[in-house]
């Protein structure tokens, strides 16, 4: 069987391979392999502590407990998953907060054309562990809570709008969104050892108020099949428990959604995985297990970029963020030294595609009190 590149293709070409839970890993499909960095090697740590590749630099956006810029605007503890929205020429950066009872939420930070910080504001206050989420193309971002029975809040970036509780999408321990606006569904993952792999159909596409159909995944030789979740609200009996024979991730973690696939992160067992809607297939797109000198363990947060990369935040390992090309290299982009006690998180491109966030959520004290939100910018690459 000639070998094709899973993420370049983001397809499973019917007949060509079986996929199955039951499997040996190593018969799993075309993961991604170690190999250089398009953008070279990683230099010495600068100022902030921050390994880049040669022509990026990083600036400190956002400290935990202390005023963003001149806004006079204190920025969360705990920083986790976020995204940008377009703003004029300018852009918004929306950072959830992952911190424990109450005491959770979503704070945001505005940017002009030259990426001058102009204010900055909470949109969600009062929930529990807000963890990672996603944006939805009606500009509105999806706030995960990672706890037993938690919920999905839709928050408006602008904080003209309160934010809203959509319990249609079910209540277990969220993870990350991912918004197809090509099938017009949602896809949500589930940070448990056990957990599910979700997609929720809205009943009127951009109107969550609205309800919709929260399904889980089961699985057979790489084929897809979604089932409705006879309760979303599990009252009595957790989400995940309801289908019989639904397929199984070990932590879910972070989802990017892009042409028909949803790439999502599994950080009990170190893979990323990709399920294209077209097809109704799913292949592991890497596995730490699967290649020489792995670079990313514990993957959490997934973003990407127009020309096809995937940059994929680590929760431990060597605090680094990977990029994943669609020539099938895995390779370090960038290294937080003296962190060992954070994590990764937050991962975000602004509308350019030429300046990158994420937050250390711990930071160099290794308490939620001293997470970091940085900015990279640099040559990001707009072509093969």
């Amino acid at each position: 069987m000639e070998r094709r590149s899973f993420l370049r293709a983001a397809v499973i070409g019917t007949g060509t391979v079986a996929l199955g839970f039951t499997m040996t890993r190593e018969s799993l499909a075309f993961p991604a392999k170690t190999g250089p960095s398009p953008y070279g090697a990683l230099q010495a740590a600068n100022s902030h502590g921050i390994q880049l590749p040669q022509g990026f630099t990083s600036r400190i956006i956002a400290r935990s407990g202390q005023a963003v810029a001149s806004t006079g605007f204190t920025w969360h503890g705990a920083p986790d998953g976020g995204a940008c929205f377009a703003d004029g020429t300018g852009w918004i950066y929306v950072s959830n907060a992952e911190l424990g009872t109450g005491s959770g939420g979503v704070s945001a930070i505005r940017f002009n054309s030259t990426g001058g910080v102009t204010s900055a504001y909470r949109i969600l206050s009062g929930t529990t562990s807000n963890c990672s989420g996603g944006a939805t193309p009606w500009n509105t971002w999806l706030s995960c809570e990672e706890t037993d029975r938690g919920h999905v809040y839709e928050c408006d970036p602008w904080g003209s709008a309160t934010a809203s509780r959509r319990p249609a999408l079910g209540r277990f321990k969220h993870e990350a969104a991912a918004a197809n606006p090509d099938h017009k569904v949602i896809y949500l993952t589930e940070d448990e050892p056990n957990g599910g792999f979700y997609r929720f159909t809205p009943t009127v596409w951009g109107d969550l108020s609205r309800g919709g159909t929260l399904q889980i995944a089961k699985v057979s030789s790489g084929n897809v099949t979604w089932v409705n979740v006879p309760d979303p609200s599990a009252a009595s009996t957790r989400t995940r428990y309801q289908v019989s024979g639904s397929a199984v991730f070990n932590g879910g973690e972070g989802a990017y959604y892009r042409n028909n696939t949803c790439f999502f992160t599994t950080k009990g067992d170190n893979r990323v995985w990709a399920y294209n809607e077209a097809t109704k297939t799913i292949a592991v797109a890497y596995d730490d297990n699967l290649t020489t000198s792995p670079p990313l363990t514990g993957p959490d947060n997934i973003t990407g970029t127009a020309v096809g990369d995937l940059y994929v935040a680590e929760d431990g390992g060597n605090m680094e963020i990977c990029v994943i090309t669609p020539n099938d290299v895995i390779a370090p982009f960038l290294r937080v030294a003296n962190q060992s006690s954070s994590e990764l998180c937050g991962v975000a491109f602004n509308p350019a595609g030429n300046r990158l966030y994420f937050s250390s959520q711990r930071g160099t004290t290794g308490s939620s009190s001293g997470g970091i939100t940085y900015e990279v910018t640099g040559p990001f690459r707009t072509s093969l």
